[in-house]
């Protein structure tokens, strides 16, 4: 028993330590999201860190639609990164955790 309970310690730090290496790696990660007219073009981390953003002239022309190009585009960027970072965080869990029992389930 008390085997087994050290082996699942191993294996939890042996996957914390993999989901702190995907944490890191989806730093790297890209997402590039665009407003409908082309206009405005975001891109932002899987870890939802804004990297860039481009405001075409004739957007720059119109304070209203700027903003509210502004506040859908960041928020599908956001959205799509979000799902990303889930996913891959989830992923690296459930790899980690094979064996110990009903850990599985709760990533499905």
């Amino acid at each position: 028993m008390f085997g087994d309970m050290m082996g699942m310690m191993g294996k939890l730090k042996e996957t914390q330590k993999k989901v702190e290496a995907q944490k890191q790696r989806l730093h790297t990660v890209l997402i590039d999201e665009k407003s409908s007219d082309d206009g405005l073009k975001v891109t932002i981390t899987a870890n939802r860190t804004i990297k860039n953003i481009e405001i075409s002239d004739a957007l720059l022309a119109n304070k209203e639609q700027l903003e509210d190009h502004l506040i859908s585009t960041l928020n599908r960027a956001i959205e799509r990164a979000t799902q990303i970072n889930e996913i891959e965080l989830a992923a690296a869990v459930k790899d980690g955790l094979p064996n110990i029992p009903g850990m599985d389930s709760l990533f499905k």
